[in-house]
């Protein structure tokens, strides 16, 4: 029951009502004061007697002129009109908090995703929209209004970002959200968008230096193929972008692209995303869920880290390679599907398969078509081209302005060896740029571990004794490791040392990043 007090605005009357509430054992679930000050009540339904005395003992209250029953109170009616207003919008249209939390959400966006409002509460923006940045701009406190290209669902949208300010006591301003408005591109522009794509899905890869350039043309003619392909590199070598664009240039290009981390999940979940479940399957499975290969059907899924797939699901996968069927989880009825496989892997499969940690057939059937990536260090000619491409792309976010590049900077990032490549190279330079003081981006800014110029062991570093050379592929080792574990204990544990014998031996090469607190 929800009531409207007209009153005087005197102290103390507001401290009345809930006292009078009280007394009549009437549990208050929401107060609101209006800005004419009259005051809102909303209380669970009581009966007709205790209804008639409240209403009489309110009316007694001094400076109390009236009271009656509403249907609303103001933030809900406010609400509802904002509601109504938001589904007269044919596009899709809803607010997110400073968290990137959806919270208000129209008819056309409930629409566009096949979900309720309930389940629309429980997700963040980006897993829906494939757009992590938001959650980074939204803590930024100059986050601006722009508008940018999102694919989701096969369609082309301008996502146009409007933010939710507030201004503190201070003065400063600081971020309560954002409004998101999804625009469907015009069909013209769709086409438009659509061709050039599909002219060349891999005019976007930089390959300036020759390992690079030859890897991708190889690529352009693989990606016709209909084959499994295996890709395989380095942590940070592009695998993920050349395996999509390997999709968009393949008589598949139009339809869905999946990618699942093989080394995130335990089995029974990479199992249930792969293949899906039947209703029933489990407890709390009361609808059937299509895996990827239902959901990807006509196009392509991407298993990266395929190397830590276990073994139950290598005898599945090869299963589903050779006559594209499987069955869902708890279904005995087989399923066949059109999808083309593309595996990505760190790891040497051949070593795994030697070791028995890696089906050897499995191995063989991925092993038509293998291409290895080059790491950042061995296509050096590339290092300025991602450099200024990078620096483009950030220069576009809100509150960063592109700089000059030094000349020297050049011959700085060639140096190093870049163990994370060019993940790396695109972290390091997105930091450089939100913490860049000037209008010149010199090797200076670039922040980078303190590996004093230790590079990996190649045919080219012979020179020297046996003992030198032990000592620098020794120095290259640790140099390479202690990226992926950035302590002392962590790499001891990780080489089956002691702790002790590892921090010598960085001091030794100068590779502890505490080497310079120390010696204060």
């Amino acid at each position: 029951m929800r009531l409207e007090v007209i009153c005087q605005d005197r102290m103390g009357l507001t401290r009345e009502l809930l006292d009078l509430l009280v007394l009549q054992n009437i549990d208050l679930e929401g107060i609101e004061i209006s800005p004419n000050r009259n005051i809102y009540l909303r209380f669970a339904q009581i009966d007709t007697t205790t209804f008639q005395l409240l209403m009489t003992e309110i009316r007694r209250i001094r400076g109390v002129k009236d009271v009656k029953m509403v249907s609303f109170m103001p933030s809900e009616h406010e609400k509802k009109l904002l509601l109504t207003l938001l589904n007269t919008f044919p596009d899709p249209i809803f607010s997110v908090n400073a968290k990137a939390h959806i919270e208000l959400a129209n008819s056309a966006m409930l629409k566009l995703f096949a979900i309720d409002n309930n389940q629309l509460k429980e997700k963040k923006f980006n897993q829906l929209i494939n757009h992590s940045r938001l959650a980074k701009l939204l803590e930024q406190n100059n986050l601006q209004s722009y508008s940018e290209q999102v694919v989701i669902k096969g369609n082309k949208y301008l996502l146009q970002v409007t933010p939710i300010n507030n201004q503190k006591a201070t003065g400063s301003i600081e971020n309560a959200g954002a409004i998101i408005l999804l625009k469907v591109l015009p069909a013209e522009q769709q086409y438009q968008a659509d061709k050039i794509a599909a002219a060349d899905s891999f005019a976007h890869i930089i390959a300036v230096s020759p390992k690079m350039s030859q890897l991708v043309e190889d690529l352009k003619k693989i990606a016709l193929l209909d084959e499994p392909l295996l890709l395989v590199g380095e942590t940070g070598t592009g695998k993920d972008i050349l395996a999509k664009a390997c999709h968009l240039q393949s008589i598949k290009g139009d339809k869905p692209f999946l990618g699942l981390n093989c080394a995130s999940m335990p089995e029974d979940v990479v199992e249930n995303e792969l293949f899906g479940y039947a209703a029933g399957a489990y407890p709390n499975a009361i609808e059937a869920k299509k895996g990827f290969f239902e959901q990807a059907n006509g196009g392509t899924v991407l298993l990266d880290e395929i190397g830590e797939m276990s073994p139950q699901m290598q005898i599945k996968l090869l299963r589903f390679l050779n006559d594209g069927t499987f069955r869902r989880v708890g279904e005995e009825q087989e399923v066949k599907v059109d999808v083309r496989v593309i595996c990505a892997t760190q790891k040497n499969l051949l070593e795994l398969v030697e070791k028995g940690q890696f089906r050897q057939d499995l191995y063989y059937r991925l092993h038509v078509l293998t291409v290895n990536l080059p790491p950042l260090r061995e296509r050096q000619a590339d290092i300025i081209p991602l450099t200024v491409e990078f620096v483009r792309q950030f220069s576009q976010e809100p509150g960063i302005e592109k700089p000059k590049l030094s000349s020297k900077l050049g011959h700085y990032l060639a140096g190093y060896h870049w163990p994370g490549n060019v993940r790396q190279l695109r972290n390091v330079l997105y930091q450089a740029l939100i913490q860049l003081a000037g209008r010149e981006l010199t090797p200076q800014d670039i922040h980078l571990p303190d590996l004093k110029d230790i590079s990996l062991f190649s045919a080219d570093q012979l020179n020297g004794t046996l003992d030198e050379l032990t000592k620098h592929f020794e120095a290259s080792i640790l140099a390479r490791l202690y990226q992926d574990y950035p302590s002392t204990r962590k790499l001891a544990k990780r080489l089956n040392v002691s702790h002790t014998a590892i921090a010598n031996k960085l001091r030794e090469y100068g590779l502890s990043h505490k080497k310079e607190s120390e010696g204060e």
